[in-house]
């Protein structure tokens, strides 16, 4: 199951990745041995998530995500995180 993710990181950065597993994804970047990127800004925290059909529609989707600035990232963040706590 392919998801796109973001992740807050310890230095409350945002990454941005896609993963068939996600749990399994967030543990390896919590263990260090996930992207470079936060290897030296654990732990992580998913923040956001979006689950796809496929696997090029979740890189897609990554690739567009990563174009954004800070506050736009912080929107998408803000709305899903909305949506679980209304559920």
């Amino acid at each position: 199951m392919p998801y796109t993710y973001m992740v807050k990181c310890s230095d409350e950065t945002i990454y941005t990745g896609w993963t068939i597993d996600i749990e399994m994804r967030l543990d390896a970047h919590n263990k260090g041995k996930g992207a470079k990127y936060t290897r030296g800004r654990r732990p992580v925290v998913l923040v956001w998530s979006e689950y796809h059909d496929e696997p090029k529609t979740a890189q897609a989707k990554e690739a567009a995500i990563k174009k954004l600035n800070r506050a736009k990232k912080e929107k998408m963040i803000f709305a899903w995180q909305e949506s679980k706590v209304k559920k």
